[in-house]
């Protein structure tokens, strides 16, 4: 398997921009014609199709008209167009966050599905403020970083509230559940977070049991993310910096890791209970803090 880049991949072709150059190519249509008919300038059309410009509504509809499209696709796309006029949080609030944060979190805003495997924490998008604000403390940043960051991980969860969410399959380690982060009355809330959650229709949420011995998770966490028309990309997240995976091949290799994850691991509803049992186990606990 080839050496993977150590870059943020093109985010250009995996939106609005991307699939309306897809929607002229499939119709083979040359981009100085398409702008003949709109009267516009081609070079007006190629910075649209390259995400070099921002484009309009009305021009996504126009555009639609001439490549023919209609019905759902057509309503998809103008649904889109009037999300891209809005900037992303990271670009209004993303200040201090690098490179391949922002594109992380464009992929995370983006995907149709995102199979997440984390053996050593609560997956940030299910985190409680508080659980981060203890990670971030726990891992040195500084108290300068600590409000930003925050801030950045919750703001991500408006996903979660979205009227067409991702479809979300998380895979934790029973290690995440077990250590007392913060304390054993914030793991409590934690916990009774995650069971919350995950009576969202499009969560699923799974534990890899202590049990299970030896599995293909143990030398890291990776992100899955899938998209409605572009490739997958697999992301591996390191102390100071991300790493994206897009060649087909990479990618195979974390879904059929993510797939044998999911067989070793309790059923939903398993593992429902085994947080529920272990939430409980960290509210006696917390009770033994406070008497003692």
């Amino acid at each position: 398997m080839s050496v993977a880049k150590q870059s943020v991949p093109s985010v250009a072709g995996r939106g609005l921009s991307g699939e309306l150059r897809q929607l002229r190519r499939g119709r083979r249509l040359k981009g100085a014609s398409v702008a003949v008919q709109l009267g516009w300038q081609p070079s007006k059309l190629s910075r649209i199709e390259t995400g070099q410009q921002g484009v309009r509504v009305e021009e996504v509809a126009a555009l639609l008209a001439v490549y023919g499209v209609v019905g759902e696709e057509r309503e998809r796309l103008l649904a889109m167009a009037e999300r891209s006029r809005d900037k992303g949080w990271w670009e209004t609030h993303g200040t201090g966050l690098t490179a391949w944060s922002r594109t992380f979190n464009l992929f995370e805003a983006e995907a149709t599905r995102v199979v997440s495997w984390q053996p050593l924490l609560v997956p940030g998008l299910l985190q409680l403020p508080e659980y981060t604000i203890a990670l971030m403390k726990g891992c040195d940043v500084g108290a300068a970083e600590v409000e930003t960051r925050v801030a950045a991980r919750l703001a991500r969860q408006a996903i979660l509230a979205r009227d067409d969410p991702p479809e979300l399959h998380m895979i934790i380690d029973e290690t995440v559940l077990r250590r007392p982060l913060g304390g054993h009355q914030l793991m409590t809330r934690q916990l009774r977070h995650l069971i919350e959650l995950s009576e969202r229709p499009n969560l699923s949420l799974q534990v890899v049991p202590l049990a299970c011995g030896g599995h293909t998770g143990l030398d890291g966490g990776s992100v899955l993310f899938d998209f409605h028309r572009h490739p997958s990309v697999v992301h591996l997240e390191h102390k100071i910096s991300g790493v994206f995976l897009e060649e087909p091949d990479q990618v195979a290799v974390f879904r059929r890791a993510a797939d044998a994850l999911a067989a070793v691991a309790l059923s939903p509803a398993d593992s429902k209970d085994i947080v529920a049992r272990i939430a409980a186990e960290h509210e006696r606990e917390g009770v033994s803090d406070d008497d003692a």
